[in-house]
Parts: C-alpha cells; structure tokens; sequence
C-alpha cells in the first residue's frame, strides 16, 4: 500500500527533521516544508540546523538520494505530518496557532485517500479542530483520513527512538486510526497502539505530567534539603535503597517544550480537578527562582569578604544535558535573571557554536576566570573540569 507513497512532514525543528530523515531514508518521497528561507535552504544543502546525534548522516543520506527535499510551501502528497510547535499564550493558555495554520496551509493541495496525522503534541480536541479547519478549506473530510500520533522521543536518542519506541495513533475515526497504524508500522519497530484522538491527546499530555510531578517531588526535596542543611544527593541515594522506592535527581528546574509546557494543557482545561498537576508545576518553576536567589546571596558574600564583585560562570543553557535546545530552558531563564540583576555571568553551552544574543565562553576560560562556578546543566563536558572558584552546583555534576 505505501510502496510509492509521496509524504509531506510540515515543520522541520526537532521532530519534523528527524521523521522527514528517517521516512526518506526508508524509501519514501519526501516534502519537508518550513517557513524558515534558512532552514529550507540549509537542509537541501545536506546540512542541519539543530543539534542531534546521527541526524546529520541521516539528511546527507537523504538529501544525496534526491528523497528529501525541502520548500517553504507544502505541495501534493499522500501522507501529510504536522510537527509544528504548541507553545502557550501569556497565562500559560495553549496555543494551536501553529497547527491550524499549517492544516491550512495543507487544506488546497489535500485530495481524497490522503492521511493526514498531527504529531505536534497538543491540548485535548485539537486533532478535532484540524478536521474542522481542512473542512473550512474545503476538504471532504469524511473522504480523507485523520489522526494525532504523538511523538514520544528524547532529545539526544531521537533518531533511535523514532523508530524503536512504541506509538499512540488516535484516529478520528476508527478508520483513520487503522489507516494511520498502516503506515507507522511500515517503519517503526515499536508495537502501534491505536485508540481514539482525545485518548492519544490526553495520553502524551499525561506521560509528560507524570514525569514533571515526579521530577517536582525531587526538586521539592531539595529545597527543603537546603532548610534543614542536608546533603539532597545523599539523601536520595539513600531513600532509593528501598526496593519500591525510585526518586529522580533534582536539578535547575524543568525545561523543553514538552515537560514545561503539556502539563498547563490539561490545568487549562482541567481547572480545579488538575490540583497536583498545577502544583508539580508551580515546584519546578520555583526551583528555578530560588536557584536564582541562591546564585545572589552567593555573590553577595563574595562582595562582603572579598570588597569586588566576583566573575560568575553559567555552565550550560540548554535545558538538559547534552543537547542545545534552549526551549523553555530553566538554565537559560536563570543567566537572563543574573543579567538583568547586573551580575553580569558568562555564559558556557559547549552544545552551541554561537548565539544570535548571547556571548558565549569557551568552557576553559570561563573555569579558569570564573570565582564562581554556578552547574546548570550536568553536560558531559563539565564531568571531568578543573575550576579555579566557588561552585554552586544545581544539577548534580560531581554526583554524576
């Protein structure tokens, strides 16, 4: 059935790349549409644009082999995948923008037979709202076939998990989710699971909610490690010598654009019954802001015994290790709090070769400049690294 199938992946960042990569290198046709003139030019070039391991052979292959090729308009296909980005509106409302523009961007070139799959992770009804959207564009709906299939990948595995890890498909109509399965299965070594759209919605949005409660139970720990002068690290090393117990390491806070962002989907629409939801969230935001106030009265100290303002170090900006992806990123947010606080740190991402906005220091001169040395981000680079000054270490860098 897919032998000759001509796919369409809309957006091209940290999931759509990736896909469009992997189905090109699977056989399939691909289209890759961005509304970046940068990004489109740069992929069919061969190159990427983000950082991720064993992308860049993966695009080189695919571009090389004339499957993948990149346009900033969508065109005719048979297989369309939106992977644009579901950030949130001031008040953390969801934002779908992105996605109903990309449905309609899609809407004059949809024909009868065709798949249409939303991957972007998404509030509960939106798979409904892109149906509702290609019907004011005027697509027979009832004629196509559509799904939400979620991504459930990790930054830095991507290329493995896309294909090993199991797959929601939420289809429509029941229809839509076997279709969809079909084509999953043609590529992916994972099982496919279909079930309805509000299911495969509300179960991405839970697996990520899960995960930030959890992380907010450590992160919690912490600051009340902090109170009662207790070393967290040991402490939690300790308490997961239970057989039944496994607590997660605490850290800056929680970034990315999945676990910071998909648990205000469902507290939007959840309201008083999403309780512990909201309140894992409103912990990890503010680990962020009292590692902030942490960084301050360190530098304030040095002020008092030293008379001169000290040399602060930001290690890493991404929001998790090994990565340079600053979406959302608690690292980040903390070296922009110290700058607007005059502080002034240096600021050290060994996973980026530049900045549009940010000076970036060599890891080396800043450990060796730097009176205070303030772990954001436990990157493999800072494992081993000499320092000259203080540190402060929030993500557990020498525990690693």
């Amino acid at each position: 059935m897919f032998s000759k199938v001509n796919v369409c992946v809309v957006g091209l960042g940290y999931i759509g790349l990736p896909s469009a990569a992997l189905l090109a290198n699977r056989g399939y046709h691909v289209q890759g549409v961005d509304i970046s003139p940068e990004v489109v030019d740069t992929i069919n070039q061969g190159d990427i644009h983000i950082v991720e391991p064993d992308l860049d052979s993966f695009v080189h292959s695919a571009v090389n082999s004339g499957r993948l090729k990149a346009a900033l308009e969508p065109g005719a296909a048979d297989v369309f995948i939106l992977a644009v980005p579901t950030p949130f509106h001031e008040g953390f409302v969801p934002n779908i923008d992105y996605v109903l523009d990309a449905t309609r961007a899609i809407a004059p070139v949809v024909k009868a037979g065709d798949l249409i799959i939303l991957e972007s992770t998404s509030p509960v009804g939106t798979t409904e709202k892109v149906a509702k959207t290609l019907r004011e564009g005027g697509v027979d709906t009832d004629s196509v076939h559509i799904a939400h299939c979620p991504e459930r990948v990790l930054p830095g595995h991507i290329m493995r998990e896309l294909v090993e890890n199991d797959r929601i498909v939420g289809g429509i109509t029941p229809e839509a989710g076997e279709k969809v399965s079909e084509f999953y299965r043609t590529f992916i070594t994972g099982e496919v699971l279909v079930t309805d759209a509000r299911t495969a919605e509300m179960a991405k949005l839970t697996e990520n909610s899960f995960r930030d409660v959890n992380i907010a139970f450590a992160n919690e720990l912490s600051l009340l490690s902090d109170r009662f002068d207790i070393d967290v690290w040991e402490l939690i090393r300790l308490a997961n010598r239970h057989p039944r117990v496994n607590i997660l390491q605490p850290g800056t806070g929680v970034g990315g654009h999945c676990i910071a962002v998909d648990p205000w989907f469902i507290v939007h629409e959840g309201g008083d019954d999403a309780h512990l939801i909201r309140s894992g969230r409103e912990v990890n935001t503010r680990k962020t802001e009292w590692v902030v106030e942490k960084i301050k009265a360190e530098v304030l100290r040095f002020k008092d015994e030293q008379g001169r303002a000290p040399v602060v170090a930001c290690m890493g900006l991404a929001f998790k290790p090994n990565i340079d992806d600053l979406r959302e990123s608690p690292a980040l947010y903390v070296f922009q709090q110290l700058v607007a606080s005059n502080i002034g740190p240096l600021a050290v991402e060994p996973n980026l070769k530049k900045h549009a906005s940010i000076i970036l220091t060599p890891l080396k001169d800043a450990a060796a400049e730097a009176d205070i040395v303030v772990y954001l981000v436990a990157h493999r680079e800072f494992k081993e690294l000499k320092v000259a000054g203080n540190v402060l270490d929030f993500c557990g860098v020498a525990q690693a």
